[in-house]
């Protein structure tokens, strides 16, 4: 089963998306708004049929909460419109999997649900929870996804995934006003990135938010380190348990994430606040609070813009935002994204999925904001700033070569589940950081369980 890519030199065709979303963030206050002519407003005609489905009732299901869900909500509702079905949006915990689990055995699955995991879609095809892809489905899939979105919707050669959500996980966001203050500049390395870190702490704003409450956020802290540290091949290897978390490369890599957990004063509340943050929270704080924000930094990806909307800050002026660093010989850049997949041989689950395959559905997202999608024939003027315009195209531009997230093509149990697996494990670390040897072993031994069950 493909759990990645093979591509080589990924981190070096993927560092673009770094660099061009810094050439998106000039100084003008309203870059942040879509520019005449481009964005909202801006109607186009359908360029997908879909069927007359009155009456017919569907449920999807997905994470998304909070602003995220409020923008899906927008895609469904034109879907109602043009299809004259009800749908309704469930969100969920993390632990998708578990979710789906207890609904099928009740005899009650949603018709639609999203998943952000690789690992989850094929764990879900190996139960036969998941329905193959229809005609329509495909022939829309073909025509706006290159050949390694597709493929990664698929198992043993059959399609059942549509990505109809990406994700640039390799971004650094920071408020620039802190930086201005503490006369600071952007790193490029992750040497520099400690040492502007200090110089911020010196200026007495602390440099670095973190959501730990979230685990996910701690495994692509690891991530970006991992694939710069050790390259693309190791990466493969380690996301499909081909070497074990006891492999020096994994010392190494926590190691170096210890440079910066085991340092309480760069952190935002220490390791024991940033286990109380949430990432809306690590995002929103960096961005509020005047000239004494609790932090000066947030990684995370395109995604941490719908957080910063919620501030009053600008992106591009307020908010700026650089490529995570490069720990090894070149700059790291993790992709994510998320999967639609029916769980009904219904009708109505088809056709939305033929809706998310197209560009129409992903325009009403761009539109709002905090979202990427790897439909290329997408029209790029959709998104809502420079910054999101040029890390969409920057993602269309790499074709197949890019890096999924590592946690994100393993079993849930291991790398996504709040409180199991890798999750737990990074935040045992977040608090311990010297503990490298003890947290490799509870890694591995974690992991061996997952990928025998």
């Amino acid at each position: 089963m493909r759990t990645t890519l093979r591509t080589g030199r990924t981190a070096v065709v993927f560092a673009a998306i770094g660099a061009l979303a810094l050439a998106g963030c000039g100084d003008n206050k309203d870059d942040n708004k879509a520019k005449p002519g481009e964005g909202k407003g801006k109607e186009s005609a359908a360029t997908v049929q879909l069927p007359k489905l009155n009456g017919e009732k569907i449920e999807v299901v997905a994470v998304w909460t909070g602003p995220e869900q409020e923008n899906f909500t927008k895609v469904l509702k034109e879907f109602e419109k043009r299809t004259g079905a009800s749908v309704t949006f469930v969100p969920t915990q993390d632990a998708m999997l578990n979710y789906l689990g207890t609904k099928i055995a009740g005899g009650q699955p949603p018709d639609v649900a999203l998943l952000q995991q690789v690992g989850a879609l094929q764990q879900a095809v190996q139960r036969k929870w998941v329905k193959p892809l229809g005609a329509e489905a495909k022939a829309e899939l073909a025509k706006n996804f290159t050949k390694g979105w597709q493929d990664l919707g698929a198992v043993g050669g059959t399609q059942y995934g549509v990505y109809f959500k990406a994700a640039s996980k390799s971004l650094v966001w920071y408020n620039a006003k802190a930086f201005e203050n503490a006369g600071a500049s952007e790193p490029k390395t992750w040497k520099e990135f400690l040492s502007t870190a200090e110089t911020i702490s010196a200026s007495g704003v602390t440099p670095v938010s973190v959501g730990g409450a979230d685990g996910w956020t701690l495994t692509d802290w690891f991530e970006n380190i991992y694939l710069s540290q050790a390259g693309p091949q190791k990466y493969d290897q380690l996301a499909k348990h081909q070497i074990k978390w006891t492999d020096p490369s994994v010392k190494t890599a926590l190691t170096t994430l210890g440079e910066l957990f085991g340092k309480p004063n760069l952190i935002a509340g220490g390791a024991d606040g940033a286990l109380q943050t949430e990432f809306p929270a690590s995002v929103t704080q960096t961005f509020t609070g005047g000239e004494q924000p609790k932090g000066a930094m947030v990684f995370e990806g395109d995604f941490v813009s719908v957080n910063i909307a919620q501030t009053d800050a600008k992106i591009g002026t307020d908010a700026k935002v650089f490529p995570f660093p490069a720990v090894g010989a070149e700059p790291p850049v993790v992709t994510g994204g998320d999967a639609a997949v029916a769980l009904k041989d219904s009708k109505g689950a088809q056709a939305l999925l033929t809706f998310l395959a197209s560009p129409d559905a992903a325009k009403i997202w761009a539109e709002s904001g905090g979202f990427i999608s790897p439909n290329k024939s997408l029209d790029i003027s959709a998104y809502p700033n420079d910054v999101q315009r040029d890390i969409a195209k920057a993602l269309i531009a790499a074709g197949d070569t890019f890096r999924f997230d590592m946690s994100d093509q393993m079993p849930q149990s291991f790398g996504g589940t709040p409180g199991k697996g890798e999750w737990k494990a990074l935040q045992d670390f977040l608090k311990n950081p010297k503990n490298v040897a003890g947290t490799q072993q509870k890694l591995e031994s974690d992991a061996a369980k997952a990928y025998k069950s």
